[in-house]
C-alpha cells in the first residue's frame, strides 16, 4: 500500500479523534472536591468514578482492536465516536455516584473502539520510519498534553459551570471531530484475521475488576482478609485463563507473539509504569491545590500549566532525537528525568511555589512526553503492519491499565498515609464517623456538617495530606527511576529504523 497523498490530513483528523478520549482521562482529577460535595460520593466511590474508566478500556483494548483488524479501523473509530458522544451526555446529568459509574463504563466502550484504531491508522498510513516516528510524536503529544490538559479544562469548566459540564463539553467537539473523520480517513480493506470472542474479553475485564477490587477493598480498615483474598485470587485466576487460551489458541485474540519482541515488551512496559505514576501524581496534585492550599479549580488547572506546554512540544521532539541518538537513549535519559522531577516536586512546598516547582512541573511534563512517545516508537515500529490494530490495542492497553493500577495503588498508599497521618482533635474524636478518616474529601464532608466547630479538623486534615503527598510523589518518582535503569538494560541490543513489514 503506497502512502496517502493527503496522510498528514489524515493524522489531524485521528489526533482531533484521539483528543476529547484522552483529556477525559484526566479531567476528573480536578473535579473530585467538587464531585464529591454535589454527590455527597464516598472516597471508594470517587475511586471508581474515576478508576473505572481506565480499567474497562484495558479490558476493552485488545477485543477491540483485534476486531477492528478484521471489520476495519475506519468503521470501528467513527462508532466509536458515537457511543462516546451519547456515553457524555449521560454522565453529564448524572444524578448518584452509580450512574455516574455506569456513565463512565458506556465511555470507556466508546474510547476502546477508538484509541487502538488510531494508532493501526497511523502505521497503515505512514509507511517511511522517519515520517512514522513524526506522526507517533505527535500522537504523544496529544496522549501527554491531553492528560496535562484535562486539569486544566476542567478547572476553567467548574469556574464557569457545574460538574457535568466535564462531560458535556464532548458534545460539540464530538460534532466536529465526527464530520471531518468519516470525510478524510482512508477506507482500507480488513487484514487482520485474529479470533475474537465477547466471552474472552468479558473474562479480561472481570479478571481486571476482581484484582483491583481486592486492592481498593483490602486496605480499607475493617476490610474482610477472606473476601480481598477470594477477590484476589479470582482476579489473577481468571487473567491466567486468558493468558492460558491466547497462547493455545491458533488465532487468539491477543497475540503473545508480539511479545516475542523486546521493544514491544519494553514500550508496553513503559506505558504501564509511566501513566500510573502520572496518573497518581496528577490525582494527588490536584486534591492538594484544592482542599490543602485552597485553590478554586480553575486556579489548580493552571498550576499545571508548565506541564502542559511541555508535554505539547516532547512528542515532537521524541520522534526527531529517536531518530539522531536512538531509542534506548531518549527511552532512559527522559525517565531518568522524569524520576528526578516527580522527587523534587514530593519534597516541594505548593504553598509557596517559587520557580524551582514550576521548573520541575515542566520538566515533568517533557520528559513524559518523550518517554511515552518513544514507548509509542518501540511498540508500532517493531509490529507487522496487519497487526496494527492489535499493537495499537497493545499500547493502549498498557496506558489504561497503567492509569487504571495507578489510580488504585496511588489511591489506597494516598488513603493509607492519609488516615495514618491525620490527628484528629480530641474534642472532636467521639463525633466524627469512621469513614470521616478514610480520604480528605470524607474529612471535609465531616468538618462542612460540624460547621464553624470543623475549623481545627480541617486543619488537621490539611496538615495529614501534605504528609501523603511527599509519600505518593516520592513512590512514583522510585518506580520510574527503575524503569529507567530496566529499560537501558533491555534495550541494549535494539536497532532503530527497523519498521517490520512482515511476520
Amino acid at each position: 500500500m503506497s502512502a496517502p497523498h493527503n496522510r498528514w490530513l489524515v493524522l489531524v483528523a485521528v489526533m482531533l479523534a484521539f483528543t476529547p478520549i484522552v483529556i477525559d482521562m484526566t479531567i476528573l482529577h480536578i473535579a473530585v472536591p467538587s464531585l464529591t460535595m454535589a454527590l455527597n460520593a464516598s472516597g471508594t466511590e470517587i475511586l471508581w468514578i474515576i478508576d473505572i474508566y481506565p480499567l474497562m478500556m484495558a479490558g476493552l483494548l485488545v477485543p477491540m482492536g483485534t476486531l477492528a483488524d478484521r471489520i476495519g479501523n475506519r468503521r470501528m473509530l467513527l462508532t466509536g465516536l458515537v457511543i462516546f458522544l451519547v456515553a457524555s451526555v449521560i454522565a453529564a446529568f448524572a444524578p448518584n455516584p452509580a450512574v455516574l459509574i455506569g456513565a463512565r463504563v458506556v465511555l470507556a466502550l466508546g474510547a476502546s473502539m477508538v484509541i487502538p484504531n488510531v494508532l493501526a491508522i497511523i502505521r497503515q498510513t505512514f509507511e517511511d520510519p522517519k515520517e512514522r516516528g513524526i506522526a507517533l510524536g505527535f500522537w504523544g503529544t496529544i496522549g501527554a498534553a491531553g492528560s496535562a490538559l484535562g486539569p486544566l479544562v476542567g478547572g476553567f469548566l467548574l469556574e464557569h459551570f457545574w460538574w457535568g459540564s466535564v462531560f458535556l463539553i464532548n458534545v460539540p467537539v464530538m460534532l466536529v471531530v465526527w464530520p471531518l473523520a468519516f470525510a478524510v480517513l482512508p477506507r482500507t480493506a480488513p487484514k487482520g484475521n485474529g479470533n475474537w470472542s465477547i466471552g474472552q474479553a468479558v473474562m479480561l475485564i472481570a479478571g481486571l475488576i476482581a484484582t483491583v477490587y481486592a486492592v481498593k477493598s483490602g486496605f480499607k480498615p475493617g476490610a474482610s482478609l477472606t473476601l480481598t483474598l477470594v477477590a484476589l485470587a479470582l482476579g489473577l485466576g481468571l487473567i491466567g485463563v486468558f493468558v492460558r487460551k491466547q497462547l493455545a489458541s491458533a488465532s487468539p485474540m491477543l497475540d503473545m507473539s508480539l511479545f516475542n519482541r523486546p521493544a514491544i515488551r519494553v514500550g508496553v512496559l513503559m506505558a504501564l509504569i509511566v501513566t500510573g505514576a502520572l496518573a497518581g501524581a496528577e490525582l494527588t496534585i490536584a486534591q492538594e491545590l484544592q482542599f490543602v492550599v485552597g485553590r478554586s479549580p480553575l486556579e489548580a488547572g493552571l498550576f499545571m500549566m508548565p506541564l502542559v506546554i511541555a508535554s505539547a512540544i516532547g512528542g515532537p521532539i521524541a520522534g526527531y532525537a529517536t531518530a539522531f541518538v536512538g531509542l534506548r537513549v531518549v527511552a532512559s535519559l527522559s525517565l531518568l528525568v522524569a524520576s528526578g522531577s516527580l522527587a523534587g516536586l514530593g519534597l516541594s512546598d505548593f504553598h509557596n511555589p517559587g520557580l524551582g516547582v514550576i521548573a520541575l512541573m515542566a520538566l515533568l511534563g517533557l520528559s513524559l512526553s518523550i518517554g511515552l512517545t518513544a514507548s509509542s516508537i518501540a511498540i508500532m515500529s517493531s509490529a507487522p503492519v496487519e497487526k496494527a490494530g492489535a499493537a495499537g490495542s497493545l499500547e493502549g492497553t498498557g496506558y489504561e491499565l497503567g492509569a487504571g493500577l495507578g489510580i488504585t495503588f496511588f489511591g489506597v498508599l494516598l488513603a493509607a498515609s492519609y488516615s495514618s497521618a491525620l490527628q484528629v482533635p480530641a474534642d472532636l474524636a467521639g463525633a466524627l464517623a469512621a469513614s470521616a478518616t478514610h480520604s480528605i474529601g470524607e474529612t471535609m464532608l465531616a468538618a462542612r456538617d460540624l460547621g464553624e466547630a470543623g475549623a481545627p479538623l480541617v486543619e488537621a486534615a490539611r496538615l495529614a495530606f501534605i504528609h501523603a503527598h511527599s509519600t505518593v510523589l516520592l513512590t512514583a518518582a522510585t518506580l520510574i527511576g527503575l524503569m529507567a535503569i530496566a529499560v537501558f538494560i533491555a534495550l541494549r541490543h535494539y536497532r532503530d529504523g527497523e519498521a517490520v513489514t512482515a511476520h
